[in-house]
Parts: structure tokens; sequence; C-alpha cells
């Protein structure tokens, strides 16, 4: 048994009717040659064979009565495989407006908090005899981090034979045991002598907020007084570790009002597009900024079009949310939440391209000094003396006084660069070609814009409402547009212009598509 810590805890403490706290990533591969090639049969052989390695798999939560502290895990004594594996085919044509609508269902449901809080879709009948994995899991058992480890444990940087799965780095197999599920009364025990202890724990809190003050304004004195004080605090527990998580500092005023930032329903949209990897950092080398800046003016100048195409572009910048790993690589617990964020200003008052790179380039720098000036364990060790039912209850009333619809928010939209693999990864025989994020919303920022670089291309996956952003793929395929609005702005060559169609933009935007076929597109978005 082991209990969330206070952040894990947190994604479940928002979830409502409309707001969820699971994410999701489509991984889109290529079927290989072989006419017996099942993909469901062969995910599920390789699944079965890591499920002793996957801890987040086999495990359910136990809630503690009253909500008195924060939930636990246990390893599930009545774990079945199949009830969390589902095989579902898209109907032709197949193509990518039916997918994107089929995922926006998928996601817009909660999940079943009695079991192990993951799923997994294998979805054929894709455009090309394509096929996709859909793996929706609760971001309340991993990050962004954790769970790109866990699709580099399930896939293989070779091609392997279905019935042969590679056995050079897997642990021998072990019998996988359950845990007794513990009554109400016991949770509540121990619930009682955790709360005990809180008093002590929030002491050595603000000791080690003394010294992390100490530290930032160089004040040697406030760092000794500190560490004798956390000595003399010592418990039989041992000291609080300095290498914690910390939690995204909120801007002290509020961001323009947006069509987005309102009160969210159940219903999901989700529009997806890669760009060739090649044509970001030639845009990164020719303009001396980053790869995560590119991105990051990439998506300015889509949101910026994007709401003057709707009259509605604030005159002040948006702020934006950008999700930030603390890992270290050293954390004894690989399958928890060790993120934050920074929030930055998103220059979309700014009409020039090259302007809005220069700018961003210079409010990211800003919003790094800052977040490195936070504690990094002590805000979310806070996290830890919130009551859980307070927490629940406060999500819960905000939602239903539709609060995001009577005050601006204090971001606009959150906006993430995933870091993937460089090197292609398979399903027995078949190769990886995509690996789409699916991120989550919620009460007042209806939209969310993820990117994830995979091999050499960067593929983008924005979720929404359904209802606050009914034209989704109008603002992907901005984003597309942007990256040929920058590199006319910048007058260098587009690398993938010179090495011809197959290094081209992965996916035509559905205008180009439009003009190709005439039928009629479905909607990319479905409710709950």
């Amino acid at each position: 048994m082991k209990q969330l810590t206070g952040l894990d805890a947190s994604f479940l403490y928002m979830e409502t009717g409309s707001s969820f706290g699971h994410v999701s990533s489509l991984s889109v591969f290529e079927r290989p040659g072989d006419p017996d090639f099942k993909p469901f049969d062969v995910y599920r052989e390789r699944l079965a064979s890591k499920l002793d390695q996957l801890e987040p798999f086999r495990r359910r939560l136990v809630e503690v009565p009253f909500s008195l502290d924060h939930p636990y895990w246990i390893a599930d004594p009545n774990f079945d495989l199949d009830f969390h594996l589902r095989h579902m085919a898209i109907p032709p044509p197949g193509d990518e407006d039916q997918l994107a609508t089929q995922i926006a269902r998928i996601i817009g449901r909660p999940m079943d908090r009695s079991r192990p809080l993951w799923e997994v879709y294998v979805l054929e009948g894709l455009e090309g005899d394509d096929f996709a994995v859909l793996m929706k899991i609760h971001h309340a058992t991993i990050d962004g981090a954790s769970g790109a480890q866990l699709l580099n444990m399930l896939y293989t940087d070779a091609p392997w034979a279905a019935g042969t799965p590679p056995t050079e780095a897997d642990a021998p197999a072990v019998v996988i045991r359950g845990e007794r599920i513990p009554s109400q009364m016991e949770m509540f025990n121990r619930s009682i002598v955790n709360l005990a202890r809180r008093p002590a724990k929030a002491l050595r809190l603000q000791v080690d907020l003394l010294r992390r003050l100490g530290e930032i304004t160089n004040n040697k004195g406030l760092v000794t007084m500190a560490r004798t004080a956390r000595r003399n605090l010592a418990t039989t527990r041992g000291p609080a570790s300095d290498d914690g998580d910390r939690a995204p500092r909120m801007p002290t005023t509020t961001a323009p009002a947006t069509p987005f930032n309102k009160t969210i329903t159940a219903h999901r949209r989700w529009a997806y597009r890669s760009v060739p990897l090649a044509d970001i950092k030639a845009l990164k080398s020719a303009l001396d900024v980053t790869v995560n800046d590119v991105v990051m003016a990439i998506c300015a100048g889509a949101l910026r079009r994007y709401l003057e195409n709707k009259s509605a572009l604030p005159t002040d910048p948006l702020m934006a949310m950008i999700p930030v790993s603390i890992r270290t690589g050293n954390e004894p617990d690989l399958w928890t939440n060790r993120v934050s964020g920074l929030v930055s200003t998103l220059p979309t008052h700014i009409d020039d391209p090259i302007q809005r790179v220069e700018a961003v380039h210079e409010a990211m720098d800003a919003a790094k000094e800052q977040f490195d000036l936070v504690p990094a364990d002590v805000l979310v060790e806070m996290s830890q003396f919130s009551p859980p039912a307070l927490a629940t209850r406060a999500a819960r009333m905000a939602a239903s006084m539709r609060i995001a619809d009577r005050m601006n928010p204090p971001v606009n939209v959150v906006i993430s660069n995933v870091p993937g693999p460089r090197s292609s990864l398979y399903l027995g025989e078949a190769r990886l070609k995509h690996c789409y994020p699916v991120s989550t919303v919620a009460d007042g920022m209806g939209l969310n814009m993820t990117v994830q670089s995979y091999v050499d291309t960067m593929d983008f996956g924005l979720v929404s409402c359904r209802e606050l952003v009914p034209d989704l793929w109008d603002l992907v395929d901005l984003c597309v547009e942007e990256v040929d609005v920058l590199f006319e702005a910048a007058a260098i060559d587009r690398p993938s212009a010179s090495n011809g169609a197959a290094s081209a933009t992965a996916s035509e935007p559905k205008a180009a598509k439009a003009n190709a076929k005439p039928a009629p597109k479905a909607e990319a978005a479905a409710s709950a």
C-alpha cells in the first residue's frame, strides 16, 4: 500500500462532471506486410509479458473515509487485463476526421475508480491500412516523463515477429499478486495516525522554506539557522527530502478573456497534424532561439490569426502555462508526478512573425528566471496539507457556480512541448510512425496545445471543449501554416522542401484535402 502525494491526488480532486484528470497518447503504426499480423493480439501479448514491470497498470485506488486524507494505491486483487484492453475499428474510409471523432468520444468519458486507472484501445481500419493504439491513463498515476518511459518499455527499437517477443532486456516473468482491499475502519485508523503527524511535517516545511530563502538571498545566517533547526526536528522517519516537486506558480494578474476561457462541458474535440522536425530546427538555428521558442511562436501566431478571424483578439498578450518536468533521474519512485509549470506571456499582440519569436524568447527567459527562484520542494509539499474533501468540494462548487464565466482566467492556454524518442520504435513488426499527444482541458482553459517530437517529425495534438472551440481543425491547420509564415519571414530555405515529398508535412491541411476529396467531412468531435 502506498499513499498518493498531494500533487498526484490533485488530479483526482480536480475532476467534476465535465473535467477529467486522464491524459492520453495516440500511437499510429504502419502495418507490416505479414497478412497474418493481428495488432490487438500482438499488443496484448506484449503488454501481458511486461505487466510485472508496469506498476501503474496493476494498482487501483483505495479511498479514505470522509476524504480525511489522500487516497492510497494497492495492487488490484481482481485485476482483469481484458477489461482494460478494447479492440475497435474505424468505419470506411477511416480518415482523419473519423479517427479524431472516435478519440474525442473516448477522452470525453471518466474512468472507473474501482479499477486500475487506464484503458488501451487498438484501432484498426485507418487510411493506408495503418492502425493506432490509444493509451488513456490517469494523471494521478504518471506524468509526461514517466508516460514516455512506459511507452519505451512497451515498444522496442527493433521489429520482432509475433509469438516471439524480445527477451534480451526483459526481466524474468513473475507471479503478479494483488493486495487485500483494506476495510473502511482500517483506512480511518491509518488516516488518524497520519493526520496526527501533520503539525510536525508542517513545521519542518516552514524550516525548509526558511533555508531556501537564505539560499536565494545568499544569507548564510538564515541557511545555518535553518539547517540547525532541521537537524533538531529530525524524527525516526528521517528528514524531508530536498529534491521534491514544485507546483506551478500562478501569476498575480489575470489573463485577457478569450472565447475558450469559459466553463467547459464534458464534450471534446481533438485535431492533429505533423511537421518535419528538420524545419523546426532550421528555424531555431536561423533565429538563434530554442526549439521550444519556435513551438511557442508557432502557437502564438496560430492563436493570433484564429482569434483575429473571430474578431476576438485581445489587445493584451495571452498568458500560457508551460508544464515542466523536474525529474533528475534519481527518483526512488518512477510512477508518480514530478512535474511543475511556468507561466509566460504569449505575444499574440505582435503582428510581425520574427518579432513574435524574439518576444517569446525574452518572455521564456524571464519566466525561467522566476521559476528558478521558487523553492524546489516547498510548494508541492504544501499540497500534502490541503484537506482532500475541501479540495474536491471546491472544484465542484467552482464548476456548479460557473466561476470561469464570471472572471478572467489566470492563464489562457496550456502549451506543452514534449521531447520524444529519436529512433524508431516497433510493436512486433509494425513501425511506429507518429506519437500524437492527447491531453486534457479544464474549466477556464478549454484549449490545450501539446506537441511531441518523434524521430524526424513534430506531432501536434490539440484538445478543446467542443462548444468553446468548434473549429479546432482550423486552429491546428494554422499551426502548420505558421511554419510557412516563419520561413518566409526569415528568408531561409526549408529543409523539407529540398528533400521532396518524402519529407513534406506529414499531414496536409484540411483545406488542401478538401480540394482533392469533394465528400463532406464529418465533425472531428463528439460528446461523451
